[in-house]
């Protein structure tokens, strides 16, 4: 799990700024936005229905904690957390969440198998260093894995860069590509030959267009080109 950057400020567009992924989120010197203000993540709310009541969950770079709470209130769960940023650990703490401060492979080594039901990894894995290894993990320490990313391939993102032939800049991908800590540029396509080639099962997948703010939508084809974010729920095969 990354740091957290303080919050980018936002500016207004000038010429050669402009973007046809998102024409009003132009953030100067595209500092890193990590955290989204609480009750602005649309894949909490899938990633909270995906969870069985009364399950053990384990939530990977948990952040403020707004999903444990969520998951604690809304689904009787029992949440524990894992993050490397102080700050967030101080946070899930000061709130009567379980954290564990550290990193989150290292937080996966140190639990023995079958430990939790679910096992949460929202907006990360385009970050961590050992992908593969880190899906096994979590399938060896939970029974189910629910992983969420940024699609690399929504169509709003390959127009910005046919038409202007650089990274875009928005909610989704808030960086420039000097200052980015996403180390992988994942498709959904990608995540599902993945899993294929290593043998885990895509239990469901919820693709997500949040074009329209606090309403997204739940796309059912060609997803790989419409969705802006996939949420997978997976088991070992």
């Amino acid at each position: 799990m990354v740091l957290q950057f303080p919050r980018p400020q936002q500016t207004s567009l000038v010429p050669g700024q402009e973007s046809c992924y998102n024409r009003h989120v132009i953030f100067a010197d595209a500092q890193p936005l990590i955290i989204a203000p609480e009750g602005e993540r649309p894949d909490f709310d899938i990633i909270v229905k995906l969870v069985d009541i009364g399950a053990r969950v384990l939530d990977l770079g948990c952040g403020n904690g707004e999903l444990m709470e969520r998951l604690t209130r809304e689904r009787k769960a029992t949440a524990r957390g894992v993050d490397l940023h102080q700050p967030s650990v101080s946070q899930c703490i000061s709130k009567g969440l379980s954290v564990m401060h550290g990193d989150i492979h290292e937080g996966l080594a140190a639990l023995p198998d079958h430990a939790f039901d679910y096992v949460i990894l929202s907006r990360t894995l385009q970050q961590v260093r050992d992908p593969d290894t880190l899906i096994h993990e979590m399938l060896r320490v939970g029974a189910y894995a629910i992983v969420s990313f940024p699609n690399f391939a929504f169509w709003r993102i390959r127009l910005h860069l046919l038409l202007h032939g650089n990274l875009p800049i928005s909610p989704a991908l808030p960086y420039a590509w000097y200052n980015t800590p996403n180390i992988r540029l994942i498709t959904l396509t990608d995540f599902i030959d993945f899993c294929h080639k290593h043998h885990i099962s895509i239990r469901e997948l919820i693709a997500l267009d949040t074009g329209t703010p606090h309403h997204p939508r739940q796309l059912r084809y060609l997803v790989n080109y419409r969705a802006e974010y996939g949420i997978f729920l997976l088991s070992a095969s």
